[in-house]
């Protein structure tokens, strides 16, 4: 594993976060990490999503602390800018790619089919997002791994508290969570937050 993917391997939630302002993605970040999930990824559907993620990164130095929905450059120099440690996009554009590279920060695209998956890795992908893994689901990933053990893949969409489990058996190295885990109140948000990550532990601590 890279360096990255030892640490977003340990962190191993990454929660999504889609608010409707720069204080609301503040607010659910400090909550999120508050209960214990350290992976968080600011969407740039978020308006202010750039200044989110730099004084995310300010206030919580120990969080794994990146960008989601990168479109285009502007968002990628954006991002890149705040201090986002990674990137994440529903798809994959090796332009893109070449322009984190020239950035250093690793990138996730989203791919779904096998082809898709080994072109994103050969375009320099840091770990693959497969999105949306609600379509697929955890044998999905099992029967990838068989002829790609050596791609890191991150599920991003269908992965609740009810299934994680069957996600990690699986053999990916995080999971992306968003409306099950992301939204609502900062207590609710926290208080998901505590249970989701008390049952990767649970999982991580079995024989």
């Amino acid at each position: 594993m890279t360096p990255f993917v030892t640490r977003l391997s340990a962190a191993g939630i990454v929660a999504v976060i889609r608010a409707a302002s720069v204080e609301a993605a503040l607010d659910c970040t400090r909550a999120l990490v508050r209960g214990g999930v350290t992976g968080i990824e600011i969407t740039f559907s978020t308006p202010g999503a750039a200044e989110a993620i730099a004084q995310a990164r300010r206030e919580l130095p120990d969080a794994l602390v990146g960008a989601g929905t990168v479109l285009d450059r502007a968002s990628l120099a954006a991002a890149c800018d705040a201090g986002a440690a990674f990137l994440v996009s529903p798809h994959t554009d090796e332009a893109l790619l070449d322009a984190a590279r020239e950035r250093d920060v690793p990138f996730l695209p989203g791919a779904l089919t096998p082809t898709e998956v080994v072109r994103a890795h050969r375009a320099g992908a840091a770990c693959v997002k497969l999105f949306p893994g609600s379509a697929v689901g955890p044998g999905y990933v099992k029967a990838l791994r068989g002829p790609l053990p050596h791609i890191p893949l991150m599920p991003t969409g269908g992965v609740d508290e009810q299934n994680l489990g069957e996600w990690f058996a699986a053999g990916v190295v995080a999971v992306g969570m968003g409306g099950s885990l992301a939204t609502g109140t900062p207590e609710a948000v926290e208080a998901a937050a505590r249970r989701v990550s008390a049952a990767l532990r649970a999982l991580r601590a079995a024989p």
